[in-house]
């Protein structure tokens, strides 16, 4: 079957056409034995993870097919006692069982292959030729259907590498706009976006306008408007308008790019709960032949041992497993965050406790106007207006904000024939021959000027004085990330412990944590002491994930189970993080979260209903109520049901572009 590949607008392939392989970003597929204690990087022999149909594979079920119904009807049995049609096309059908069967046991590793051969020739051996091939044929299509599935769930994250083009547009100086491969760009060059095309580099737009579709990248549904300053991703696509972007990241170093290196470290790396599922993949070979055994043994019925044999399967769990940490790998992906290998995926579904990082984290990192209160006789754009005018020449975060919101609302701002800072205080400055005072208390209290009592209100307040009267108070305050109090929520509502690590002081902390519903507030706090933090919950039981986004927290980002840093966070902190989030909304670390523990709940669903089919499909068949023919359906389908289960953590898109 042809590899199915996502359907992309005539436009992006024109883009990409006859053009090389994108600089640096290369996606290596691995296929592994279908032997349960195999390493990573072994080949596949027979088509478990294989992407196409081979002919020949259909060949052998058919020749298998047609030598089974001359065996039923006895077209051609020269000896009496021996069918020399039904043993030549076991021998010919189950060749590849029989090869992989006498590999694994020259290098002395239990695999399915190997107790079915010897099931096979058992049942030759009592005369059941046409038991042999109906097994024979059961495992041929049991092989083919879940290589078609497995090779399904690599193509789907293969089929990443369809959405960054091949070509670009540069654009110089003089020149109208030249097509180029993309690995002839350098960071800083210019290239222009066409409608209809995807973008193939990150970068940030310097002209034009228009709608991109970053769904694919970052999880968000809808298109998001794009005008100069924007940032936009390699692989999204670009819909209405024109768009000429300055390069700042190509190949691996993209978003795209740490997409693909995500997937090929959880291709190259396996997890715990993959190793478990190979050890119990192997266990339950070797219970199965002790079972059959045991069965012969006891009953002496050769038939009832081969269905023993016969109906344990295992490849549910041995194949199961990692394709089921892939697509959530690649579903966490599409869902806006990148996660360094399936290890980390396993330690995720397992945190009992999220430490969050204030600033970048959960704010913005800036303050901003939160309230105006203009005291009797002013209004509330009037009392804006005289702040920022006296706040006009100083440098100090909070006045920025108070002119910042003045020029929001686009109001004048006079420039002051007198200025004077007080640090730790605020300012004095005459504006069109009015005193003007903005500051703290303490500042206006050394003015003479009396103001009323205030309330406790988070963030800081800039108190106004024009003329040596009170004209009022701003508030002041961090600005709470969007999504971040839904973000906040969601982790709650998956029973997780969240407490607020940072340096600052003790009531900017606590005044972010009430707005955003976080009891548990450490404040003050240096790296060093964060990392100490991270330690001390651990000693305690506790499996921790860290969120931040600063050189500061890569210390706690590295000692946490799992470390996750936010896409505007440092580069130090994205090298120290397991986790990285795309763009900066943390509703994509909560629904990571529920990918991991969906992903957790399918593995072990497939660890317990292959445990489950086996012994009860064991005990059976040893009672002789299961015969091999029914043995053998018994096994096909409920491995192929473990896997099919597995499926369903692939990405929607991606089962849908293979449906169509």
């Amino acid at each position: 079957m042809p590899e199915a590949k996502m359907p992309t607008e005539k436009a992006a392939k024109e883009q990409s056409a006859e053009a090389p392989e994108p600089a640096g970003v290369s996606i290596r597929v691995h296929e592994r034995q279908h032997d349960h204690d195999a390493h990573p990087d072994q080949e596949d022999e027979h088509g478990h993870e294989r992407n196409n149909i081979e002919i020949f594979d259909l060949v052998r079920i058919a020749v298998t097919a047609i030598v089974a119904s001359l065996v039923w009807f006895r077209v051609w049995e020269p000896f009496p006692q021996v069918s020399v049609i039904g043993i030549a096309g076991v021998l010919f059908s189950g060749w590849p069982i029989f090869h992989e069967a006498f590999e694994n046991l020259r290098e002395r590793r239990m695999t399915m292959e190997l107790s079915m051969t010897i099931a096979l020739l058992a049942a030759l051996g009592i005369g059941e030729f046409f038991t042999a091939l109906i097994i024979t044929a059961f495992v041929l299509a049991a092989e083919v259907l879940e290589g078609l599935t497995v090779g399904r769930g690599r193509r789907a994250i293969g089929d990443l590498l369809d959405m960054l083009p091949h070509s670009a547009w540069i654009v110089k100086a003089g020149s109208p706009p030249t097509a180029v491969p993309v690995g002839e760009l350098l960071p800083g060059d210019r290239v222009l976006i066409r409608p209809g095309t995807r973008i193939p580099v990150d970068g940030h737009v310097l002209s034009g306008n228009s709608s991109v579709e970053e769904a694919a990248i970052t999880g968000e549904s809808l298109p998001q408007d794009k005008l100069p300053g924007s940032r936009v991703f390699a692989g999204t696509l670009n819909q209405t308008g024109a768009l000429e972007v300055a390069v700042e990241s190509l190949g691996r170093d993209t978003t795209f790019g740490r997409i693909v290196e995500a997937v090929e470290k959880a291709e190259q790396t396996r997890a715990p709960i993959q190793r478990l599922a190979d050890r119990l993949a192997g266990y339950l070979v070797y219970f199965a032949l002790g079972s059959a055994a045991l069965t012969l043994l006891i009953t002496h019925n050769l038939r009832s041992t081969i269905s023993v044999v016969i109906v344990a399967g295992a490849c549910g769990i041995a194949a199961g497993t990692p394709l089921a940490i892939l697509g959530a790998i690649g579903r966490a992906a599409r869902q806006g965050a990148i996660i360094k290998g399936g290890i980390y995926l396993e330690q995720l579904a397992k945190i009992d406790t999220v430490l969050l990082d204030k600033t970048g984290t959960l704010t913005y990192g800036k303050p901003l106007v939160a309230s105006i209160d203009p005291a009797y006789g002013y209004g509330a754009d009037e009392l804006l207006e005289i702040a920022a005018a006296a706040e006009r020449n100083s440098e100090h975060p909070l006045a920025l904000a108070v002119i910042a919101a003045a020029r929001e609302k686009k109001l004048a701002i006079e420039e002051p024939s007198s200025f004077a800072y007080t640090p730790g205080k605020g300012v004095h400055a005459i504006v069109d021959g009015h005193p003007l005072v903005a500051g703290n208390a303490a500042l206006l209290e050394e003015a003479g000027v009396s103001f009323p009592a205030m309330t406790t209100a988070a963030g800081t307040r800039v108190l106004i004085a024009r003329d040596g009267r009170f004209a009022g108070a701003i508030q002041i305050a961090e600005q709470v990330r969007e999504g971040a109090i839904e973000a906040v929520r969601e982790l709650r509502e998956l029973g997780l412990q969240i407490e607020l690590l940072t340096g600052d002081t003790e009531a900017s902390a606590n005044a972010v944590a009430e707005r955003l519903g976080i009891r548990q507030v450490s404040s003050g706090l240096l790296p060093g002491k964060k990392s100490a933090r991270v330690d001390e919950l651990r000693r305690l039981g506790r499996t921790i994930a860290m969120v931040g986004d600063g050189i500061n927290d890569a210390p706690a980002l590295a000692r946490a189970n799992v470390g996750v840093a936010m896409g505007s966070g440092t580069e130090v902190a994205h090298a120290s993080a397991n986790v990285l989030l795309i763009g900066n909304d943390l509703r994509k670390f909560a629904a990571t979260v529920r990918t991991a523990r969906w992903c957790r709940t399918v593995i072990l669903q497939n660890f317990y209903g292959t445990l489950a089919v086996d012994a009860l499909g064991i005990v059976l068949a040893a009672m002789g109520i299961i015969n091999p023919l029914l043995a053998a359906f018994v096994h096909v389908s409920s491995e192929l049901t473990f896997i099919l289960n597995s499926t369903r953590l692939l990405p929607r898109s991606s089962r849908r572009a293979h449906l169509s």
